[in-house]
């Protein structure tokens, strides 16, 4: 019943990190294997109108935790190098403030898998670049500029898209 109930939720969590179907399917199903296998350390909020959210957000991590490790050890992540700031200083984000979610996770899925990555853990997931630097074993500051590189490319996806449905209309 929980495999039914959440399949379709961790394989959107899923699909945030990887591209592949095949691949996602796989992954949801190793972390359901992990849920199971750690279900005796998920810890019931005291308030029962919680208990759904909070079971969420813990399958929700596992899940996440699952794809990180797997694009780790696929080795995709060959591009990501030690970045100074000074390097590429951070810009400010207007547009990208404005976007709808839906429209983000779109123009997720053209961005380069590290941006994708870390723009997904800091953004969506709620983790900072501290924490980013130690899942990913990079310098803080790398997680800095690489998300700084993607939200410039997603607002330049933005802006095409926009233009491109303004011609289509």
């Amino acid at each position: 019943m929980i495999y039914k109930s959440f399949y379709g939720y961790l394989m959107a969590v899923v699909l945030r990190y990887v591209n592949e179907r095949d691949d996602a399917e796989e992954l949801v199903n190793d972390s359901f294997i992990k849920v199971f296998k750690a279900i005796v350390q998920f810890n019931l909020p005291k308030n029962t109108e919680e208990h759904q959210r909070a079971f969420k957000a813990w399958i929700a991590k596992i899940a996440s935790r699952t794809a990180i490790d797997f694009l780790r050890t696929k080795r995709s992540l060959l591009s990501i190098d030690e970045i100074t700031e000074h390097q590429e200083p951070l810009t400010e984000v207007t547009v990208i403030a404005a976007l709808n979610v839906k429209d983000i996770l779109k123009l997720l899925d053209a961005l380069p898998e590290t941006q994708k990555l870390i723009f997904n853990l800091f953004e969506i997931e709620g983790f900072s670049h501290d924490e980013i630097s130690k899942i990913l074993k990079i310098p803080e500051s790398s997680s800095r500029v690489y998300l700084a590189r993607a939200k410039s490319k997603l607002r330049t996806l933005y802006s095409k898209t926009l233009i491109n449905s303004y011609a289509t209309n």
